[in-house]
């Protein structure tokens, strides 16, 4: 119609997009366009665990920081009441006890609130749901640790000529049982032996476990971390030891140990594998501990004490 041509937006532009210029603007159109993933509950300003977090935030920037080791493990929480004093009575370095809220205390709470105090461990009152964090989800009983990254030794620090003694360092090849680690680490202590060196990877390291299983010994026994076992062993030979290893087809039974009086390292393999191909290789001598037929293997922890009384029991 002839009226219409003057109306606004009737006459399209040279240039112009296609469409009226009169309408929603794109509103429309932009209304129904995503804005991204929700962002998460702790990002949130008004939502709880925004709160919680910046909460905790703010205790941790008045707390000492933990020390970490490049590539080493962070803090080790030890939870349950049990499992808390067990470690305590072990003497298991011990950063922090949490004790929850309001918490129903018996015998064992109090023994560790005790033991705590004594050691002049710092103790934090937390609410549960920070505790259950803490724990990631463990059953605490409102009672937890944090037990500090593990403080290696390096291997060459085993080399000691001012020592008493024949030097003796028992190395572990692919152990992962924490158990093992620490009865092997309490059965180098009994038996004069002047420390314990385990991998960096693939191998179990000095946890709550393995000093719980130590019973004390992990604080008198230095526990060294090698980069490369292989090279480590090769060190020790340049430096004067002889190398044996334990395993069932052994080149020597135990008791006709000749080298026993001499600076020994002595490597443990795992239980399923046993030595690996290099440190096998690095080895002087291939040893085994003669057994029952009925008996196919005794566990690395068990194989480990049985050698070095034999070689305690050569040295005199």
């Amino acid at each position: 119609m002839a009226g219409n041509s003057r109306r606004r937006g009737a006459v399209r532009r040279d240039g112009s997009k296609k469409g009226a210029l009169v309408g929603s603007g794109g509103q429309r159109r932009k209304g129904l366009e995503g804005k991204g993933p929700t962002p998460k509950a702790s990002e949130r300003p008004n939502h709880k665990a925004y709160k919680m977090a910046k909460a905790q935030s703010k205790r941790d920037s008045g707390r000492p920081q933990q020390r970490r080791r490049s590539g080493g493990p962070s803090t080790e929480m030890v939870a349950g009441r049990n499992s808390v004093l067990e470690a305590l009575r072990a003497e298991v370095p011990v950063s922090t006890m949490y004790v929850a809220s309001r918490l129903e205390s018996d015998d064992r709470v109090r023994e560790a609130v005790k033991i705590a105090a004594e050691r002049g461990i710092a103790m934090l009152e937390t609410p549960r749901s920070e505790l259950d964090r803490l724990t990631d989800g463990a059953v605490h009983q409102g009672l937890a640790i944090q037990v500090p990254p593990y403080e290696y030794a390096h291997p060459a620090d085993l080399i000691d000529p001012e020592r008493v003694g024949t030097p003796l360092i028992v190395a572990l090849d692919g152990i992962t049982d924490p158990r093992n680690l620490g009865a092997i680490v309490r059965s180098t202590a009994a038996f004069g032996g002047h420390g314990v060196v385990v991998p960096a990877r693939r191998s179990v390291g000095m946890t709550a476990s393995a000093w719980k299983t130590s019973a004390g010994a992990a604080a008198r026994i230095p526990v060294a971390q090698a980069t490369n076992l292989t090279r480590a062993l090769e060190e020790y030979r340049k430096a004067g030891f002889f190398i044996v290893g334990l395993d069932m087809d052994g080149d020597v039974d135990l008791p006709g140990l000749e080298l026993a009086t001499e600076p020994l390292v002595v490597v443990v393999g795992s239980e399923g594998k046993g030595l690996s191909r290099l440190v096998r290789e690095t080895c002087d001598q291939i040893v085994s501990i003669p057994m029952s037929s009925s008996v196919e293997s005794l566990n690395a922890g068990l194989a480990a004490g049985v050698t070095l009384y034999e070689i305690a029991r050569r040295r005199g």
